[in-house]
């Protein structure tokens, strides 16, 4: 297949993502069904001092905010639980007005989508967070920490959400303009 240009301004053109809308669906569901058991199982389950204790990623932001630790819950509340459900509502938004060949609003949603595929990235905090304290923190008997099940669902989430917006072509919100 060999790259063609475009008449105007002389930029390649590149192909068009093959049934983007489809996966783009796909992966938007997969990365619902994940979400669920990414915020009811415990992220992560930490020893201390022979006491077991496990924190879904909700309890984890209710006890740091509890510790007086504002920024820090606040900053995993956001990354955690605001982005990635901005994230699937702003997909699937997209999707559904490409599929109703809505003309309503076309500039506005391609700088959404643009914002969504770039903050998507950072709602990994999590999944960096709780890798991090689990290598860093075993002091022998008296604390270590163990990735809980909610990790591998959360990262699963996570990386559902970036192939959703990797899938979903932009340009398929203007094939319904006809530049009047």
């Amino acid at each position: 297949m060999t790259n063609t240009h475009c008449v105007r301004c002389g930029s390649i053109v590149h192909v068009r993502n093959e049934k983007s809308i489809q996966k783009t669906w796909a992966y938007l569901i997969t990365a619902m069904v994940l979400y669920l058991p990414a915020n009811l199982l415990p992220i992560m389950s930490t020893t201390f001092l022979g006491k077991n204790s496990s924190d879904t990623i909700l309890s984890g932001i209710v006890a740091l905010w509890e510790y007086g630790s504002y920024p820090i819950a606040l900053i995993i509340f956001i990354a955690s639980v605001l982005i990635p459900i901005a994230k699937l509502l702003v997909l699937c938004w997209l999707c559904y007005m490409v599929q109703n060949k809505s003309v309503v609003l076309l500039r506005e949603r391609t700088l959404l989508y643009r914002i969504t595929e770039f903050i998507g990235r950072w709602s990994m905090i999590d999944v960096f967070v709780v890798a991090i304290l689990v290598s860093l923190v075993h002091l022998g008997k008296l604390m270590t920490i163990y990735p809980g099940s909610a990790a591998l669902s959360f990262a699963g989430m996570v990386v559902a959400t970036m192939l959703a917006a990797n899938s979903f072509d932009p340009r398929l919100i203007w094939d319904v303009y006809d530049g009047e």
